[in-house]
């Protein structure tokens, strides 16, 4: 199993490219399922999430294929992604896929709505909580299916279809939004989804569902108009530029020190990191092609901090803040609203000599003169990337173990964070 060693106290200076949105590109690709025409995804992040997922829509019946690199481009630039289900070969998603990657659920909602029939696997619980899918049922429900639990399977039917009708959220969920607005693109007559999440990512997938045929009012907003088509056709999107890749380096170098350009990160997908940022003593400039992140020699000031759905301060930036905050001059307080059993990297982060205290759903985060490098473990993907942060910053030397939740969501992290600098290397098992 590979590691990622750090040896700390480099600054970082440079550029760093922002790849496409991980939590964009897993729903884009699922709703090729859509049509049987092709659809075409450019700036496809590469990811283990990314080929695990071509392998589970392989299985469906779509056929995947990957441009190759032009003579000159950068080996960081996304792939252009080429995904057709002319004919789904399956409706069936079984655990063995599920289990790996809960993204994989969400096949439900489009197989659903083409085919009239699928049979997906519960995802049950992960490191960061139980998420269950309940409002996913809801959704699927409202629209006229009949659903049912089948030996941990999710087996939902409508063979005359899905028709429109309201639904409406008792909180707010990327997951069911991504269900509902998958099934009601093919739906007959109109869906109105209320409280619907706000992400930047449900607003891609809307917007490239539009640029297939689909019908939707209220992108952006969390109420969402959707008017059934009989078929949705080929397209070509872009993967938006990922805000938490953005977060995560802007909080690096908020931790080493330096001036660092976040190039293709969009300062309107991540104005509650900037505010932090702000609030802490971190220079955030935006540039004509990104951000530009820069600390000089001042000490960082503690926050506080509520995770919250957007554009609320996002859950997956709570460890790296909580890593920053580690070397913060007083007492910062994160506040974890999102997941349950998202505060397991602070006994890693301990090992490196952070003093955290967690009480409920709270952690108080007594900023230390300084940490030092130790053998530390991923426990999941944003967990993972805070202890590199944290190692950034360590005396000595810091090693990472359990990187392939790393591999999940960042590409090429230590390539891209050592053209800046920072001596990191991966180690191979």
């Amino acid at each position: 199993m590979d590691r990622i060693r750090i040896r700390g106290g480099n600054r970082l200076n440079g550029e760093i490219q922002i790849s496409g949105a991980k939590n964009a590109a897993l729903p884009l690709m699922i709703a090729s399922l859509l049509t049987d025409d092709t659809l075409t995804l450019r700036n496809v992040p590469r990811l283990a999430d990314v080929t695990l997922l071509m392998r589970i829509l392989g299985n469906h019946g779509v056929d995947i294929s990957v441009d190759g690199k032009r003579l000159g481009t950068s080996g960081i630039q996304g792939d252009t992604m080429h995904l057709t289900a002319r004919t789904i070969v399956d409706t069936t998603a079984p655990y063995e896929t599920v289990s790996r990657m809960r993204a994989s659920f969400w096949v439900l909602g489009p197989l659903l709505a083409r085919c009239g029939e699928a049979r997906v696997s519960l995802p049950g619980g992960c490191a960061i909580g139980t998420r269950p899918v309940d409002m996913h049922i809801q959704a699927f429900e409202n629209l006229g299916a009949n659903v049912e639990i089948d030996q941990g399977y999710v087996v939902a039917k409508a063979p005359k279809g899905l028709r429109g009708n309201k639904i409406s959220f008792s909180k707010v969920s990327v997951g069911a939004t991504h269900a509902a607005l998958m099934s009601a693109v093919l739906a007959r007559g109109e869906t109105v989804i209320e409280n619907a999440a706000r992400e930047p990512e449900i607003s891609d997938v809307a917007e490239c569902l539009v640029k297939m045929g689909a019908h939707i009012e209220g992108i952006g907003s969390s109420t969402l108009h959707v008017q059934g088509r009989e078929r949705l056709h080929s397209a070509t999107h872009e993967v938006l530029p990922d805000r938490i890749e953005a977060g995560t380096y802007a909080m690096a170098v908020a931790m080493a020190g330096g001036d660092v350009h976040l190039l293709g990160a969009r300062t309107d997908l991540v104005g509650s990191v900037i505010d932090v940022l702000d609030r802490a003593g971190v220079s955030t400039s935006p540039t004509n092609q990104g951000l530009r992140i820069s600390r000089n020699g001042a000490g960082l000031k503690p926050v506080e901090v509520t995770t919250e759905p957007y554009p609320g301060f996002p859950t997956d930036m709570q460890a790296q803040l909580m890593a920053l905050m580690t070397r913060a001059e007083g007492t910062s307080t994160i506040t974890e609203t999102i997941f349950e059993n998202r505060f397991m990297h602070v006994q890693e982060l301990a090992r490196l000599g952070a003093d955290i205290r967690l009480n409920g759903d709270s952690a108080a985060v007594y900023g230390v003169k300084r940490l030092r490098g130790a053998e530390v473990m991923a426990t999941d993907l944003r967990a993972s990337v805070s202890l590199v942060i944290a190692g950034l910053a360590a005396e000595g030397e810091t090693t990472v173990h359990r990187v392939y939740h790393l591999d999940r969501g960042f590409e090429r992290l230590e390539k891209k964070l050592g053209a800046c600098g920072a001596d990191i290397e991966r180690l191979a098992s």
